[in-house]
């Protein structure tokens, strides 16, 4: 019963979202490559975000916090990309607003399940949540004020760049990592592992298409749009299914 209040939700309100998207969407030519990106990931984040709902109840209860918050950055990433996708389509310009919005919610999420995956197996300190989260957002919050002319788009770059690295630092030398590696949980360190290169190398293709485009002002707006737009579909919806493959490890058969 619980499964079926589940999904009649989900649908409902994906619906709902869906209907209230632009209509001008639909207005996607063949060779806007860039169009269909912003499509492709759409519609991945949708099947991403019912996926990580409807398999919430299948995981042991201590790990569903983590898998809601996987299925809560799909979801908002989702949302957002229909209104990025209906502004690049009527009017050819980058979303970038909408898409500093979308990441200032979804990328903190994303760096706290470092510490929500850590909690499952071992107490970890509550200044670690605050650490990574605090981190997040000064990334963030620089590169749109150094992107939106609020502040020097170099000295925005490098706050993002300071806040990026220290996260990286956090996630492989710091508390965090020594956690991860004190968890004693084989799943849990390879899920770490895969995690942490998610935001090493994915991640990067933030800071340096922040560099080439608001900074030196080289890159192809086009380009970028495209690389941001594949970037989100393997940080977000990759980075949920490593926390879901691990959670499915930790519980037995007998609880799914």
């Amino acid at each position: 019963m619980k499964k079926l209040i589940l999904v009649a939700l989900t649908a409902t309100a994906l619906i709902g979202v869906t209907s209230s998207a632009n209509a001008e969407s639909m207005l996607l030519q063949e060779n806007d490559f860039v169009g269909i990106t912003f499509w492709l990931v759409s519609m991945s984040l949708l099947a991403a975000t019912a996926f990580f709902f409807f398999e919430r109840n299948t995981v042991a209860p201590i790990w569903r916090t983590s898998i809601t918050v996987a299925g809560l950055v799909t979801g908002v990433a989702f949302v957002h990309y229909l209104y990025m996708r209906g502004i690049w389509v009527n009017t050819g310009e980058t979303p970038t607003v909408y898409r500093y919005i979308d990441w200032l919610i979804t990328m903190p999420l994303l760096t706290i399940e470092f510490y929500l995956i850590l909690t499952v197996v071992k107490k970890v300190p509550r200044s670690m949540f605050w650490r990574l989260l605090t981190a997040s957002l000064i990334m963030l919050i620089g590169r749109y004020m150094g992107e939106s002319n609020m502040i020097n788009a170099g000295f925005g770059f490098f706050i993002g760049v300071v806040a990026w690295i220290y996260i990286i630092y956090e996630i492989f030398s710091g508390q965090t990592a020594k956690a991860a590696s004190a968890s004693g949980n084989k799943s849990v360190k390879t899920a770490f592992a895969a995690m942490r290169m998610i935001v090493t190398v994915g991640w990067a293709i933030y800071p340096l298409g922040y560099l080439f485009g608001p900074v030196i002002g080289v890159a192809n707006p086009n380009a970028l749009n495209v690389i941001y737009n594949l970037g989100d579909l393997v940080n977000k919806i990759a980075f949920g299914l490593i926390i879901w493959s691990c959670a499915m490890q930790n519980t037995s058969v007998s609880k799914r």
